[in-house]
């Protein structure tokens, strides 16, 4: 029988939307169908480009034995029925500037594709990965109208590898040993937690003196940055994509995995109606549990400043929001 993708199927193949097939997206396709985890739809504005991609992508299905199928499409009606979608569509970054300057650029056209993505898969998940992060995410879940456990900003899951990867390099020890977790935005003023970063169980507050922490601290909240300044003509796109293909791939196969989310968040850490990273359990219904960590007085101060920061910017968002949704 010939497939399509609107014609029924004799069992449902899960199915994830891209939208923007840049170098996070089309990074983040290839992951996804390498991986077996989904059929994935990559859609842009670029007349020609999503579909070249993806025909690319198809040709090398054989050689890395996977059957699953990449569609390239410029039309949302081609997404419908997808079982996650995430928006990477946007300008990115480059040298000199922060995150936040992105904030005017990528408004617009985060909530263009939310609003457009909803209408064909309303049962959908959505994973934010634009920047600025924090915000982008808050916007997308207005222009949805979703339920907040459906739709989470991915961040930090980036952050926290980037922190172990500093640890590993600095200890010479083998990344999979290394757990990490950075909370609060996407951004100079995210929140690493050394105390809860473990080699193989042992605290690295035991392995490393505290200058050397600070330091791998202080990189992984310029990680992004230090990538930009190096590339000069864009910015990071392997481990973004490689991070998102996590959350994507603990929410379709019901892993229920603990992993750091901009969640929306109603009380938890003294917060309310704010998206910002916090741990989270994501499952086949999205965002299962936002989980409270027994934050000292230093580490919750640091996640309430984090999160002034970001309110600043949905000040201006709202604005922004209100004016695009005319």
């Amino acid at each position: 029988m010939s497939y399509s993708p609107s014609s029924p199927k004799m069992c449902h193949s899960p199915r994830v939307t891209v939208v923007g097939a840049g170098k996070v997206g089309s990074t983040l396709a290839q992951r996804i169908a390498e991986k077996n985890l989904a059929d994935v739809v990559l859609l842009d504005i670029v007349e020609g480009m999503p579909r070249g991609l993806a025909l690319d992508l198809m040709e090398a299905r054989g050689i890395e034995l996977h059957n699953r199928r990449i569609i390239g499409t410029n039309d949302y009606a081609e997404t419908s029925g997808s079982d996650v979608v995430v928006i990477t569509a946007g300008f990115p970054r480059k040298p000199g500037m922060t995150r936040d300057d992105l904030l005017v650029a990528n408004a617009k056209i985060v909530v263009e594709a939310a609003s457009k993505a909803i209408v064909y898969s309303p049962e959908a998940i959505f994973i934010i990965v634009t920047n600025p992060l924090d915000v982008m995410t808050y916007l997308a879940w207005q222009a949805t109208g979703l339920p907040s456990d459906r739709i989470m900003g991915m961040a930090g899951v980036l952050d926290s590898a980037r922190l172990e990867t500093f640890i590993a390099m600095e200890l010479g020890v083998c990344p999979q040993d290394v757990n990490a977790m950075v909370l609060g935005s996407h951004g100079d003023l995210m929140v690493p937690l050394p105390r809860y970063a473990t080699v193989n169980g042992v605290p690295i507050t035991e392995l490393l003196d505290a200058a050397t922490i600070e330091r791998l601290v202080q990189r992984t909240r310029n990680g992004g940055a230090e990538i930009v300044q190096l590339m000069q003509t864009g910015s990071a796109f392997f481990a973004p994509a490689s991070s998102t293909c996590v959350m994507v791939e603990s929410i379709l196969l019901n892993q229920s995995r603990l992993l750091p989310v901009a969640a929306y968040l109603q009380g938890e850490y003294g917060l309310n109606d704010i998206f910002i990273g916090v741990p989270c359990r994501l499952g086949r219904s999205g965002i299962e549990k936002v989980v409270e960590l027994n934050l000292c007085d230093a580490e919750r101060d640091a996640l309430h400043i984090c999160a002034r920061e970001v309110r600043k910017n949905l000040d201006r968002a709202q604005e922004i929001f209100a004016a695009v949704t005319r």
